[in-house]
């Protein structure tokens, strides 16, 4: 399969370059790409790796029955099969799919004392029992969460170069327009991204085949693959609201105020039979929660009802792969993204702005009047983020601007199909810029006064 470029490539390099490193856990969804990045890391900066999959082979879960030295540990390993090689500083060991053998866990203490070989743990947050995995290694190891591709990695992947992707931020930077050739190209470009979703398996195909073909199937055996290891890893009676909930992700997108309701999920059921259900998927990395703020002021965190929140996927390719197939057909030939009230792009950004670090907030008054979609922060004030699905009015945006009653809001940002301006208010961006938001308002760190 093509080999696609991935930001972890970067940090891996840096990650063995450091002084005092730990062993290192690359945590993230199912499908992602990790096993390939490590591997292919493993491949250029290391002469021997030892790669264990404990899911695979579970002959290596007893590697660590009698005791947690790290010579000890080699020994076992070395007994299921001496053609490993253990050279001190040019071994890599590969512990893959962790949560099939959390005493992996226990171990990285020694290893991270020894220092004779560099160790990478990766396994599927939909299996991590991280909390278990967290008191097991607390100290002794370094953390990487690790999402589908993004956009700017669709770029890479599609042959655009670091200098194109400047040339994009600089614009921005400068609030000067794109150019048409730019901003139509870049738009073909989000929308293609829309639809596919950022699997790398998926990418790597529509990349070779130069079309769709084959991808709406890849799609929906990856949601069906997501199924079956809920049913694998949720425990007890947890399952079946687990898949409810996962299931209705979507209806609820579609509805009007987008607002995750549990009694809507099945006859009967109540707030307190879900307790958790959401942060296990979140925890999973399959959905993003967005929780609605108490009051529209900083700080973000602590300032929200943890029971009044919206569900997004994680990666929009699998919202789209879970449409109608109506949806679909009128998504994929017309590309019309403007159906199913505006939740695909509100999905995107979404993803978009958790995989630059953000978390994800959203506001609605009780009498309704003001609603925002997502909110974000410089160092100096709170910002509110209108995704806009067409190019009707911004009241709320406007409101949560003039009014005094919001200290923290100076200014606001606009995403649509629009190109850069600042109107003396909000800033205007195009969807696709939303991976730029986090270096543009750190290195501009802009705040008008009211």
């Amino acid at each position: 399969m093509l080999r696609l470029k991935r930001k972890i490539d970067t940090f891996l390099v840096e990650w063995k370059n450091s002084k005092d490193k730990m062993p290192l856990i690359v945590k993230g969804a199912r499908q992602i790409g990790k096993t390939d990045a490590i591997e292919n890391f493993a491949k250029h900066h290391y002469k021997y790796l030892v790669e264990i999959n404990f899911a695979l082979q579970k002959e290596y879960k007893t590697i660590f029955d009698n005791g947690f030295e790290v010579d000890t540990i080699i020994n076992n390993i070395s007994m299921i099969n001496n053609n490993f090689q253990f050279v001190p500083n040019e071994t890599l060991i590969f512990f893959d799919e962790l949560q099939d053998c959390i005493n992996c866990a226990t171990s990285l203490k020694s290893f991270r004392l020894d220092q004779r070989f560099d160790v990478i743990c990766s396994g599927s947050m939909m299996g991590i029992n991280y909390k278990e995995i967290e008191s097991n290694s607390v100290g002794n190891k370094q953390d990487y969460t690790m999402y589908s591709m993004d956009f700017e990695e669709f770029l890479w992947a599609k042959g655009y170069t670091e200098d194109q992707i400047e040339s994009l931020y600089q614009c921005m930077k400068e609030v000067k327009p794109l150019t048409t050739t730019q901003y139509d190209t870049m738009m073909m470009n989000f929308k293609d991204y829309m639809i596919l979703g950022g699997m790398p398996a998926i990418v790597a195909k529509y990349i070779e085949n130069k079309n769709f073909s084959g991808i709406l199937a890849m799609q929906k055996q990856i949601l069906k693959d997501y199924e079956e290891d809920i049913a694998k890893y949720a425990e007890g009676f947890d399952k079946a609201r687990i898949l409810n909930a996962y299931r209705k992700i979507s209806a609820f997108l579609g509805n009007e105020n987008k607002k995750f309701q549990i009694s809507k999920i099945a006859e009967g059921a109540r707030n307190r039979e879900y307790a958790g259900v959401s942060d296990w998927l979140s925890d999973a990395g399959i959905i993003n929660v967005s929780y609605c703020m108490e009051e529209c002021a900083l700080p973000l965190k602590g300032n929200y009802n943890p029971d009044n929140y919206r569900l997004y996927f994680a990666d929009t390719g699998m919202l789209i792969a879970s449409l109608d197939d109506e949806v679909q057909d009128d998504l994929r030939k017309n590309q019309n993204f403007n159906t199913y009230k505006g939740a695909i792009y509100e999905n995107i950004v979404g993803d978009m702005l958790v995989k630059s670090g953000y978390q994800l907030y959203f506001y609605k008054n009780e009498k309704g009047t003001i609603e925002m979609d997502f909110f974000i922060r410089d160092a100096n004030s709170l910002i509110p983020v209108e995704v806009k699905a067409n190019d009707n009015a911004t009241a709320s945006l406007n409101n949560l601007i003039d009014s005094n009653k919001f200290k923290d809001i100076k200014y606001g940002i606009k995403l649509g199909n629009k190109n850069i301006g600042f109107n003396g208010k909000f800033y205007t961006f195009p969807y696709f810029m939303t991976f730029l938001l986090k270096r543009y308002l750190a290195e501009t760190k802009t705040s008008n006064e009211k």
